[in-house]
């Protein structure tokens, strides 16, 4: 029977899901001493959900799940210590698929077919479902958290980690986003960027700008970047927000392997309006979005009075940026499906 889990969303993108079906050992889980001394057969189904884009286009299994490396995981809780409950059993098992590179969430039904009951039955199951982001032990994962530091949802003594940057506002707040990319159909992949960004709960896209092209910084040998801005709306604090950019990103097949490499998707978050800070994974104001003309001059066509704090009005700031190759090509893109109304500069 083939295993069928609810789809997991992340960032407003639909997961993909790969299952692992009817791993089978012997174990000595169970509270009656009897189901410690003999042992009994237990099964267990994991479905992991990672998004498989990037390996299904590279053939690259370094971007997905090693479906052998879940299954010696599943193994090893299935067959080793002895635990009390299947529920135990199940949570143990969902902590160490989650230890996996590139897995954001699974969903494990362990069976215990041969449970000690009075009655005839066919099969004792517990499903769980856990994730990165939410539920118990994972809710205070955030970017930038790392095996073995104090914000690691695996450690089971790591608290909450809660900054400024954690903080929902009471009233959504607008937010500008930088767009930039230099391989593929760039054009396209902005109208698909804006659209996701615009179904993903507590975001809406409210404007966007004329479009750019510049030369890439350094002088690296690359084709030249197409660049704009957005003016976003949103009810999510701003590593929220940083972490939804970062999900379309990677929808998108954006690589992160090699600094300052080509990319057919760059999302940077400008400035969160009432926000100001620095933590280890997030900036506000971004520091150098004052040098760069190539977010500058777009965001002034769209926004002529705009001001980036502490450095100024955003005009005065385009005539002041050091790095000045950039072109106006194009007056904006159609409004997301769904928007109200999302204007261009014409």
């Amino acid at each position: 029977m083939t295993v069928h889990m609810r789809p997991y969303v992340k960032d407003g993108i639909e997961l993909d899901q790969i299952c692992v079906e009817g791993i089978r050992l012997e174990g000595f889980h169970g509270l009656y001493q009897a189901e410690r001394e003999t042992g009994q057969l237990f099964f267990a189904d994991v479905v992991v959900h990672v998004n498989t884009r990037t390996a299904g286009a590279n053939d690259d299994l370094t971007r997905s799940v090693n479906y052998s490396a879940v299954a010696d995981a599943v193994a090893d809780v299935l067959g080793g210590e002895p635990i009390n409950l299947i529920e135990a059993v199940a949570e143990r098992i969902a902590r160490v698929v989650l230890s996996l590179e590139n897995v954001e969430c699974v969903d494990v039904t362990v069976h215990k077919p041969q449970a000690p009951l009075h009655v005839e039955f066919k099969d004792v199951t517990v499903t769980i479902r856990r994730d990165q982001r939410e539920g118990s032990l994972w809710a205070d994962k955030r970017i930038g958290s790392s095996a073995g530091e104090s914000d690691d949802p695996l450690d089971p003594g790591a608290g909450p980690v809660n900054d400024g940057m954690d903080e929902r506002p009471g009233q959504p707040r607008g937010a500008v986003v930088a767009l930039g990319g230099n391989l593929g159909e760039v054009e396209q992949t902005f109208q698909a960027a804006l659209n996701d960004l615009h179904r993903i709960p507590g975001v809406r896209v409210v404007a966007v700008s004329p479009l750019v092209r510049s030369v890439p910084e350094g002088g690296l040998a690359q084709p030249d970047y197409l660049n704009g801005v957005a003016r976003l709306e949103t009810a999510l604090s701003p590593r929220e927000l940083l972490g939804a950019l970062m999900g379309v990103e990677l929808a998108h097949g954006r690589e992160r392997s090699v600094p300052n490499a080509a990319r057919t998707l760059d999302l940077d978050l400008i400035q969160y309006d009432g926000v100001t800070g620095e933590t280890e994974d997030l900036v506000l104001p971004h520091p150098r979005a004052h040098l760069r003309r190539f977010v500058l001059e777009p965001w002034a066509a769209l926004e002529p009075s705009a001001r980036l704090e502490p450095h100024g009005a955003v005009a005065d700031l385009v005539r002041q940026a050091g790095f000045d190759a950039a072109t106006r090509v194009g007056d904006g893109w159609a409004q997301p499906a769904g928007a109200s109304a999302v204007p261009t500069t014409p």
